[in-house]
């Protein structure tokens, strides 16, 4: 089931990403465009010059950067860059009744306030029995070997939110964190022991405490429609495994 779908996208070669924003791209007639690159965190294992990409034209014509680039074909597969999407596709999952790990939510409500830290939930929902579910939703990007890996850089704001999370379990909530594992070509979920211990072990305590732990598989389906445009489309066909890399 496709949740989210983006059209009318071209198709380009990346050139350079630079100062964290920006991204060099040459279209197929040969014109080369900067796009706007949402993702300002490390990207590691996400790109390399050379590798074919997907932009979507801004609608708004006063845009200073006319694109705004999607995803990038690696090796294994392609790769989602832009971090607004694994928050709407989640939410548009928990209002369809298809998040994997989590069934039975409705009134989903999404950037809520909440907890002792000016902390926002990314959705948040009733179960079943009317109980609230706080889902906070993490991009996962960082791959080594077979795994999807999180952070990809040191995280305080990461470690505030288990907190928070682990905070709404005692008080009779429910609370789980979705990492979206926003590539196609890992097969296993665990914690960046090695760049973050510290959230790591967090990690371990919030899961602990009840908090659930949703490694969200990803299906990013691409199609190429008439006038050489292009369609992407996100799916969440279950759950990864949480394997420990140690």
């Amino acid at each position: 089931m496709i949740l989210v779908e983006k059209s009318d996208l071209v198709l380009g070669t990346l050139l350079q990403r630079y100062q964290r924003f920006l991204a060099d791209v040459r279209l197929q007639d040969g014109s080369v465009v900067t796009a706007h690159c949402t993702n300002t965190g490390t990207m590691k294992t996400c790109w390399e010059p050379g590798d074919r990409v997907l932009l979507e034209p801004a609608t708004n014509p006063q845009r200073k950067l006319k694109f705004t680039w999607l995803a990038v074909e690696r090796p294994g597969g392609w790769v989602g860059v832009e971090t607004g999407m694994p928050n709407r596709v989640v939410a548009a999952a928990a209002r369809r009744d298809a998040l994997p790990g989590l069934a039975g939510l409705h009134g989903v409500r999404t950037e809520v306030k909440y907890g002792l830290e000016n902390s926002r939930i990314d959705v948040l929902a009733l179960d079943g029995e009317d109980r609230q579910v706080f889902v906070e939703v993490k991009n996962t990007t960082l791959k080594a070997g077979d795994w999807a890996l999180f952070p990809d850089a040191v995280t305080e704001r990461g470690r505030k939110h288990l907190r928070e999370l682990q905070a709404m379990v005692r008080a009779g909530h429910r609370a789980a964190i979705a990492f979206f594992v926003h590539r196609t070509d890992v097969d296993r979920f665990d914690a960046a022991r090695e760049i973050d211990p510290t959230y790591a072990a967090e990690l371990e305590r919030a899961a602990e405490s009840g908090v659930q732990l949703l490694p969200l598989a990803v299906r990013l389906v691409t199609n190429q429609g008439a006038g050489g445009l292009w369609s992407l489309g996100w799916e969440l066909p279950g759950l990864l495994p949480w394997v420990p890399r140690r």
